[in-house]
């Protein structure tokens, strides 16, 4: 037999293009098949890892982190643009700008659900062409609407749902990766595509405003936010298509998807990431527009003749932050870290109350970027907990990360949790929307935060945060 090729074919190559061109395996077992399917992958094979699995992986990772992150851009798009639709002519009230904000992320999070299945069904290649494909949709749905002020409300808010499927990109692209690397540096590079996906959020909320004021004057060209990403979405499809692979052994986990739902763990880790990950996710969203409503002043700060938000800090400094408390977890145990990320959680929130009433920006604004690096860094710190609870309900041992059902139950749960804590993002706007209606000021909405918070603390403290009689901490 010849040798296998030991990277993946590109677009020409025989291996990629014959019709009827038999496979080769090589030495190391890996098998390129027509459509860039792979046979025979095996990254826990340290041979075959070496002479050519991590360079596959990476490729794979750098087009994976591309496409999530024009996911996160797409799915946070509304968060800026909806407060600038009263710019654009647009006779919209508080209510309902807060739909608009929030329901991107109540789509999102209910599409994480199925689309974490769909790898093993299409491919890992195949479904990132697809779910970025999709991404054209309200990207240029939302460039149509928002240049006519005299649309609904009805059908902007459709148009707004659909940049839920920028939020479900996350699941598959998770479940894509986890195929690709071994269980040694599966944290790693997980940790890299949620982080470079997380920042898909703080960028749009920063290129929006400069790129649709910039050279209109008093007017803003709307339009601009949609249009801008569709050659980028165009560039991710491409790339998937020709640098991308399939996994052939990747399948889809229905019965382990089953196991977690009846573990009790599943629905409690579920609870503490709505807690961190919805809080970055949801205060993320809704930043803008709490600091067009308590601080119109600096909504957008002119420079030259563009205008620039500060809000894509929040996204920003918790995108930066959830790889941090991914290695504090690591070191100290991530029911601690937890621990200590919800106590400055819910002291950073009594800070913001605190001083949104005094008025004084800055000072919100540090208070408000320590609240999202609490939240940041909770979303690593809660996300390494699971496959560690879930080796410990098996085998006992988290170092190898538990028996095969315990691996099979935490993968499952991993991509559950991830589409249960994105709820958040619809939940916090909500909870807001609803206190300034209620009572014309958002200290409601921010004492119940504060309570949950506290809560949170004590669930982690009572269920994970006791030493285990082998000294391991979860």
């Amino acid at each position: 037999m010849t040798e296998a090729t030991l990277t993946a074919p590109v677009p020409g190559d025989a291996a990629d293009t014959a019709v009827d061109a038999p496979a080769a395996r090589g030495a190391t077992g890996i098998v390129h098949r027509r459509g860039r399917w792979i046979d025979g992958w095996d990254p826990e094979e340290s041979e075959q890892w070496e002479a050519s699995g991590r360079t596959i992986a990476k490729r794979n990772l750098v087009w994976s982190i591309f496409a999530e992150f024009l996911g996160f851009v797409i799915w946070q798009l509304w968060s800026i643009v909806a407060v600038m639709l009263p710019l654009a002519g647009f006779a919209l009230d508080s209510s309902q700008i807060f739909w608009l904000i929030s329901i991107p992320s109540l789509v999102g999070a209910t599409l994480r659900i199925p689309y974490s299945f769909l790898v093993p069904i299409f491919g890992g290649r195949n479904w990132t062409i697809i779910s970025a494909g999709l991404l054209l949709i309200p990207a240029i749905a939302m460039a149509v609407c928002v240049g006519n002020p005299e649309t609904p409300f009805p059908v902007l808010l459709v148009v707004a749902a659909l940049a839920g499927f920028g939020g479900g990109n996350f699941a598959s692209s998770m479940s894509n990766i986890t195929y690709f690397y071994p269980q040694r540096e599966k944290g790693w590079a997980l940790g890299l595509n949620a982080a470079g996906g997380n920042l898909g959020a703080s960028v749009a909320q920063f290129v929006v405003p400069i790129v649709v004021t910039i050279g209109a004057g008093v007017a803003v060209n709307l339009p601009l936010a949609g249009w801008i990403w569709v050659p980028l979405i165009v560039v991710a499809m491409a790339g998937a298509a020709s640098r991308m692979n399939n996994i052939s052994s990747a399948k889809a986990d229905f019965s382990g998807s089953a196991a977690a739902l009846r573990e009790p763990h599943l629905w409690v880790l579920a609870l503490l990431y709505i807690g961190t990950f919805g809080s970055f996710i949801g205060f993320a969203s809704v930043f803008p527009k709490l600091i067009a409503d308590q601080f119109p002043a600096f909504s957008g700060i002119a420079v030259g003749t563009a205008s620039v938000s500060l809000a894509f800090l929040g996204a920003l400094v918790g995108s930066l932050a959830r790889p941090i408390g991914g290695r504090l977890a690591d070191r100290f145990g991530g029911a601690r870290v937890t621990i200590g990320v919800f106590a400055a959680m819910a002291v950073m929130t009594l800070a913001v109350m605190a001083v949104i009433p005094t008025g004084q920006f800055w000072l919100f604004l540090g208070c408000f970027l320590l609240l999202f690096a609490a939240a940041g860094a909770g979303n690593g710190s809660t996300y390494r907990m699971v496959p560690v609870v879930f080796a410990l309900r098996g085998d006992g041992d988290a170092a190898t990360g538990g028996d095969v059902s315990s691996k099979r139950k935490a993968a499952a749960a991993l991509g559950l949790i991830s589409a249960i804590g994105a709820y958040g993002g619809f939940l916090i706007p909500q909870a807001l929307n609803l206190s300034k209606l209620g009572t014309g000021s958002y200290t409601g909405a921010f004492l119940v935060f504060v309570l949950a918070y506290i809560a949170l603390l004590v669930l982690t403290a009572a269920v994970y945060g006791r030493a285990r009689s082998d000294g391991f901490r979860i």
